[in-house]
């Protein structure tokens, strides 16, 4: 397609740019650009996963995501070689990274460079993730996140007590040494581990089966590129990617081929590792946290 054509084809199908963005998994400022003709020579890769979105889709599971949906992924010019996944595509991106840890740490190290060691060094009330030894700045959570986090443990939490399993359920921080090298402690909103001899004093050595992350505005690049690629790559068996602007729920199952699934908040979400034996009701948790939306900033 044109870049004339693929305009016709979202006012036709009535995308606006956002949805266009979700659908199609390029950023909506590169999209923007595309449309607008501010960027010239778009890149290849944002083309073609456009086109994909615009596409007229065979009918399916209603939740199941076609490949084109797959992330449009970004990446340093130097990541470019070895570390994307299977279909996802990727544009040029800066770091995401605390300020000047250099600085607060009285170290030569830059970013890329710091370990545990300097994890553990950090001040009690500063909250960061280690990823290759880069440092990412946690925010505090807001009150809709921490409810939304706070109804799924309960959820979780009552079926393995019910089931009297031997999975359990941790809610951030709660360290993950997802690696189990030096380089990188993660601190996800929600785990379940049920491979007990993974769990340590300290948290979790290696791949929690489940992983479940709640989208900020501070966090959601981080989320959906950085830590998407990582936790496929450590054998997390199933990530929950929420997100609550939108009210919707992303679940990538990683057992065998990486399936692609796409929820809303109206939705009950099985749970893969379980077997779909159980699911998370996520219109309960909608209608008891619905109120939290109205609430002034």
């Amino acid at each position: 397609m044109t870049i004339e054509e693929m305009r016709a084809r979202k006012r036709e199908l009535g995308y606006s740019n956002k949805e266009l963005a979700r659908r199609s998994g390029v950023p909506l400022g590169t999209l923007q650009k595309i449309f607008s003709g501010a960027t010239r020579a778009p890149r290849r890769e944002a083309v073609e996963a456009l086109e994909r979105a615009l596409r007229p889709q065979p009918a399916s599971s209603p939740h199941a995501v076609p490949p084109y949906a797959l992330p449009y992924m970004a990446a340093s010019e130097a990541e470019k070689t070895d570390t994307a996944l299977p279909g996802m595509l990727r544009e040029p991106m800066p770091a995401y990274h605390i300020s000047k840890p250099e600085d607060e740490f009285q170290s030569e190290k830059r970013q890329g460079e710091f370990t545990l060691e300097d994890y553990y060094a950090l001040p009690d009330d500063r909250r960061a993730e280690l990823i290759d030894g880069v440092f990412y700045d946690l925010s505090s959570p807001g009150n809709l996140h921490q409810a939304i986090s706070v109804q799924i443990a309960h959820q979780l939490e009552r079926y393995v007590s019910d089931s009297h399993g031997d999975c359990m359920i941790y809610t951030a921080p709660f360290d993950v040494q997802l690696d189990k090298d030096n380089r990188t402690m993660v601190q996800p909103d929600l785990v379940i581990i049920c491979h007990r001899d993974r769990l340590k004093r300290f948290g979790c050595f290696g791949a929690p089966d489940l992983v479940m992350e709640i989208l900020s505005p501070a966090t959601a690049k981080k989320d959906l590129l950085v830590k998407l690629q990582k936790y496929i790559r450590a054998g997390v068996r199933e990530y929950w990617i929420i997100h609550p602007d939108t009210k919707q729920v992303t679940v990538y199952r990683n057992e065998g081929a990486l399936q692609l699934m796409s929820y809303s908040f109206k939705d009950k979400i099985p749970v893969g590792i379980w077997k779909d034996r159980f699911s998370v009701d996520f219109a309960r948790i909608y209608d008891r946290i619905s109120f939290l939306y109205e609430l002034e900033d």
